[in-house]
Parts: C-alpha cells; sequence; structure tokens
C-alpha cells in the first residue's frame, strides 16, 4: 500500500527553494525558515512566483516528488518530475478506448453516475446533520432530481446527451448550495459558479480548493503510469490534463465541496480573510491560505473504509486507490471501471 506523505505547499512569493543534501529548505530574504527532509514529501505546490535551485529540482526529479508551479490564483504555470515510469502498453491501451467513442462513452458514464450520485448524497446528508437548514423542501426536490438524471444517465445514448445531462444535475445541485450555507450569509454566499477569477468569497474558496484537488489527482495518475491528459470525457485540448479532470468530477462534491462548506459553517473562516483586487477579484490573505492548507492536510489524514477494494485507507490516498483501479480496468483485470460512490 503507497504511504501518505506530505505535500509542501508554498504561498509567500518571496522565498527561494534550495537544496540542502537530502532536504528541501526555504528561504526567506535569505534565512533558512524551514527545512523538510525529501522522503517525508510527495509534492510541492508553490502559489506565485517564488524560485527554485536547479539542484532541488534535480533532487526532487531523482526522488519521484513533484514540483508544480502555480499562480495566485492558481493557474498551472509549470512543473519538474523526473523520468516517467508508466507502462508504454497500458497507456496504449488508454489511447485506444480514449479513441473509441462507445468504449469511451461507457467509462464516462461511471464518472457522470458517481458525480451526481455524490453531490446527491452531499445534499441529504446536509438534510439529516443541520435542522436549521432552509428550503429543506428544495433541497429534497433536487435530491429526487437528482437521483433520476443519475438514472438518465447510464442511459445516455452518446456523449452530447451525457454532457447535457451533466451541465443539467450541476445546476441543479448548485441552484441549492447557497442553503447548505449555515453561517455569516452576507459575506458567504453562493449565487453561481465564477473562476478565473473568482468574484465572491465562496468561489475564492472553491477554486482554490478544486486546484488542490486537482493536483492530487494529476499525480496519482502519473503514480500509477496513466497519461493525465488523455481523458474519456473532457474532450482532448492542448495544455488540459483530460482524464485529471474526467475522475476529479466523481471526488469534487465528497473532498473539495464538503471541506469548503465545513470551513464556512464551523465558523474556521470569516469575511476579513479575503482581499479585493483591482479586477474585483476574491482572494484569501495569506494566513487564511495557511490555514485552508494545514485543515486540507488534516483532512487528508482521515481513514476511511473505500466502498470497492474494502480496505481501509487515509482519504489523501483516494485519488490513487480510483487511479490503481483505472490501470486496473484498462489493463483488462476488471470488467468495468469501479468510480468512488459516498454512501
Amino acid at each position: 500500500m503507497r504511504k501518505l506523505l506530505n505535500t509542501l505547499y508554498i504561498t509567500n512569493p518571496d522565498v527561494y527553494l534550495s537544496r540542502e543534501g537530502e532536504q528541501v529548505v526555504v528561504k526567506n530574504e535569505g534565512k533558512k525558515s524551514i527545512a523538510v527532509p525529501i522522503h517525508n514529501l510527495e509534492g510541492i505546490i508553490s502559489f506565485g512566483y517564488c524560485g527554485a535551485s536547479p539542484a532541488l529540482m534535480g533532487l526532487c526529479a531523482e526522488k519521484g516528488v513533484s514540483v508544480t508551479f502555480l499562480t495566485e490564483y492558481g493557474k498551472y504555470l509549470a512543473s519538474v518530475q523526473g523520468p516517467f515510469s508508466g507502462n508504454i502498453l497500458l497507456r496504449k491501451e488508454q489511447f485506444r478506448i480514449a479513441e473509441d467513442s462507445e468504449r469511451r462513452l461507457g467509462v464516462s458514464v461511471n464518472f457522470i453516475v458517481a458525480k451526481i450520485m455524490n453531490s446527491r448524497t452531499v445534499l441529504k446528508r446536509a438534510i439529516r446533520d443541520y435542522e436549521e437548514i432552509a428550503g429543506k423542501q428544495q433541497i429534497s426536490f433536487v435530491v429526487e432530481r437528482l437521483g433520476r438524471q443519475a438514472e438518465n444517465a447510464r442511459h445516455a445514448l452518446n456523449e452530447d446527451e451525457l454532457r447535457g445531462i451533466e451541465g443539467d444535475a450541476a445546476k441543479m445541485y448548485f441552484g441549492v448550495f447557497d442553503n447548505l450555507i449555515l453561517h455569516e450569509k452576507e459575506s458567504f454566499f453562493f449565487h453561481g459558479r465564477s473562476r478565473r477569477p473568482p468574484l465572491d468569497n465562496m468561489n475564492a474558496l472553491l477554486s482554490f480548493t478544486y486546484v488542490l484537488l486537482a493536483h492530487e489527482v494529476k499525480s496519482a495518475i502519473e503514480a500509477v503510469g496513466l497519461d493525465p491528459a488523455a481523458g474519456f470525457f473532457h474532450k482532448d485540448r492542448p495544455g488540459r490534463n483530460g482524464l485529471a479532470l474526467d475522475m476529479m468530477e466523481e471526488l469534487r462534491a465528497y473532498l473539495a465541496d464538503r471541506f469548503v462548506l465545513s470551513l464556512v459553517n464551523r465558523r474556521q473562516v470569516s469575511a476579513k480573510d479575503f482581499v479585493v483586487k483591482e479586477n474585483r477579484a476574491i482572494l484569501m490573505d495569506d494566513d487564511m491560505r495557511k490555514k485552508l492548507l494545514t485543515e486540507w492536510q488534516k483532512r487528508k489524514r482521515i481513514d476511511i473504509k473505500h466502498p470497492y477494494t474494502k480496505e481501509k485507507i487515509s482519504l489523501g490516498l483516494l485519488p490513487y486507490i480510483q487511479a490503481q483501479l483505472m490501470a486496473r480496468f484498462i489493463r483488462g483485470d476488471i470488467d468495468g471501471y469501479p468510480p468512488f460512490l459516498w454512501r
């Protein structure tokens, strides 16, 4: 079983990353602030424009620790990856499925059914767990409709029909998402998705968390030897990690949406944690980013029982387990890809 290791998040754009022996050293204005043994890390994610020494990047490549550079908004800039250890036969079969519309649809249906069902479970749990929640009748109505949409997705005849069902389901789910926010409604509300840049506090939290999830899904896919760019549901586009986006669909509500709602409803975040930029973009301040990343790391260490493998795993390993199952399906070890279904 793979071991859950730490991810080092860099949120200060003024720091510099370097190597000292087998350690990653973070320096601020030339002074060492922290040093982390490389064997304790599985990845480094830098937000902003900090630099890194070639010696450190070489060490990370050698040890299989990915280094990813993002803008402060979470837009991907570049990454350092060591020698790719993927299985060419496995990837060739992945490409064959991606080129076959019937086989591609079969996998895509599993992603979307799981996405709809997991979104539905988020709503059902909210009704069950929060007496004070507003609009219970409306949410219950959406729960029922999402159940029907999941059934429709199972019988979608083509990808265009599946995309239509997925879009309708997302609209229904986010249509009642605001009801799940229980506190500080004047500062935390959800009136629709805005991204690049996010225009309100909830979208800032969601966008940032989706970036974290996307990075972890992509890393998991690469770790099992698959190509994160060759997707089945998401169309090919230069620079787009189609398979990573596909596999995020089933995990988005369970891992990211619940996490963000939890931060707000437990009053771990407040309006003063955000700043408004000149272009109306809303960003978390540095302290809030650190707080979110700390809570994200804590959440990853929670143990769950995987519904398909029946193994006890850390939540942070879930993307890796799903990537392993995808590889097993592509190799022909199992008949179909079993998406993660939260029960």
